[in-house]
């Protein structure tokens, strides 16, 4: 079916059934009922088919115009849903950048802390206020001690063992050489310990 054509527009064959109708109505002078009638009942069945033909064409067009509405709609729904989906790839990939700098920061600070702790131990009379100082702000930083006094079951992803003394079945903590830190519940850095097998 030809698009292009106008809606007005009427089939060859069809105007000239019409036209003739016509004719037969204004040529003849005598008031024949039966011409009369008959153009009429033409010109009733011209019209029907022109109508016929418009409604196809409007409903050629409205489907058209309909498929292309949907597939319009789904363009925007895969649209809606890549967007959604980079925002929220976006938000873990930020998250994941997030906690991977707090880990290094925090990581880079673990020396410093070795230091002060040793400092403690050598000073405990003087630096007992700054002892209880350290606990309290490493606890707020999230930073927690690993568990990891003498006579304390040796635990190979919480103690890094460094040495080990006895020939037992039995592994436990015999001292601890360097603290290991829990950071947001993860291991951050584990005991440096001493082993004694009993």
């Amino acid at each position: 079916m030809n698009e292009d054509r106008d809606f007005n527009e009427t089939p060859d064959s069809e105007r000239s059934n019409l036209e003739n109708a016509e004719n037969n109505i204004s040529t003849d002078d005598s008031p024949n009922q039966e011409g009369i009638g008959e153009a009429v009942i033409g010109a009733a069945e011209v019209s029907a088919k022109t109508a016929k033909i418009f409604k196809k064409k409007k409903k050629s067009v409205d489907d058209e115009q309909n498929d292309k509405i949907n597939e319009l709609i789904n363009d925007l729904q895969r649209t809606r849903a890549d967007f959604e989906n980079f925002r929220r790839q976006t938000e873990i990939q930020k998250s994941q950048y997030g906690n991977v700098v707090k880990f290094t920061t925090v990581k880079k600070m673990l020396p410093l802390l070795d230091d002060i702790e040793r400092a403690i131990a050598a000073n405990p009379d003087t630096l007992t206020p700054l002892a209880k100082s350290l606990e309290k702000t490493t606890k707020e930083l999230g930073l927690t001690k690993i568990p990891s006094e003498a006579g304390v079951e040796f635990n190979p992803d919480l103690h890094d063992a460094v040495m080990v003394d006895g020939d037992g079945d039995t592994e436990l903590v015999g001292e601890t050489l360097r603290t290991g830190y829990y950071y947001e519940n993860e291991v951050l850095r584990p005991t440096m310990v001493k082993v004694i097998k009993q």
